[in-house]
């Protein structure tokens, strides 16, 4: 990373790991429209260095139409659908933490999100990024990227010490029985709930900190009152799509601090 890099104010180089399939469309879309949008570098990254597609459900509608992305999470995932950087992404061997100004890490809870958070070649370059103390931001399930990742130090998640949020037990369970009639374990990426393991990998499971319960109101660009991230430090965590535009906009402030 050049000194200029480091600058308050000056262009910012952000690492987005995705899987080759079924990330959460507005989660990584909205982050790279916020980022792009403020001057920053996005590179993509993926296992072999292919071009990846978010979860197509979310673009159809999950169940009749619903619970999908909102019209402009799909607009602008057509756009970076579009960009250079999106289709032609970096691979996961050639990535070096050092190169790099932030790190931001979406979710997605279709099977082939498992092929990133299952990743231990993940794991390690987000370690290698973890220690140099610069900004980190996980929403959802990329939460769970960082609670299974180890600090060499000690031995414990990163996020042992951190106060963090994350896909909430009640959000999760709540969709699987919504939508288990038809489409079975779709909404169930593991057997445990997402809020179970982060919160064992705390020191202090009252770390965790769920934020007014939501179902189905999401943050805009334009109105944030029903999104709520938590920051700690250079981490900031966010729950679920409806935190999306707040968290990016948080991560953004990060990045110039």
């Amino acid at each position: 990373m050049t000194d200029g890099a480091a600058t308050a104010g000056a262009r910012k180089k952000v690492l987005i790991p995705l899987p080759d399939r079924d990330f959460d469309t507005t989660e990584v879309a909205v982050a790279w429209a916020g980022l792009s949008a403020a001057g920053h570098e996005v590179v993509f990254t993926t296992e072999q260095g292919a071009a990846a597609v978010c979860d197509p459900r979310l673009l159809s509608g999950v169940v009749f139409g619903r619970l999908g992305a909102a019209p402009e999470a799909k607009a602008l995932y057509r756009d970076m659908s579009d960009a250079p950087e999106f289709r032609s992404p970096v691979p996961w061997a050639e990535v070096d933490p050092e190169d790099f100004d932030g790190l931001l890490l979406a979710g997605g809870h279709a099977p082939g999100m498992r092929q990133h958070l299952d990743s231990e070649a993940v794991r390690s370059k987000v370690a290698a990024f973890w220690a140099l103390g610069r900004p980190v931001g996980a929403i959802c399930h990329g939460v769970l990227v960082l609670a299974r990742t180890t600090d060499v130090a000690s031995g414990r998640s990163v996020i042992a010490d951190c106060s963090t949020t994350c896909l909430p037990k009640y959000m999760e369970r709540s969709a699987f029985w919504l939508t288990g009639w038809k489409l079975g374990r779709y909404y169930r990426t593991y057997p445990s709930y997402v809020e179970d393991e982060v919160r064992a990998a705390l020191s202090d499971s009252s770390k965790l900190e769920r934020g007014p319960r939501v179902l189905f109101r999401r943050g805009t660009a334009s109105d944030d009152r029903a999104a709520f991230v938590v920051r700690d430090g250079h981490y900031l965590s966010a729950r679920w799509p409806g935190d999306a535009y707040l968290f990016t906009s948080r991560f953004v402030e990060m990045l110039g601090a």
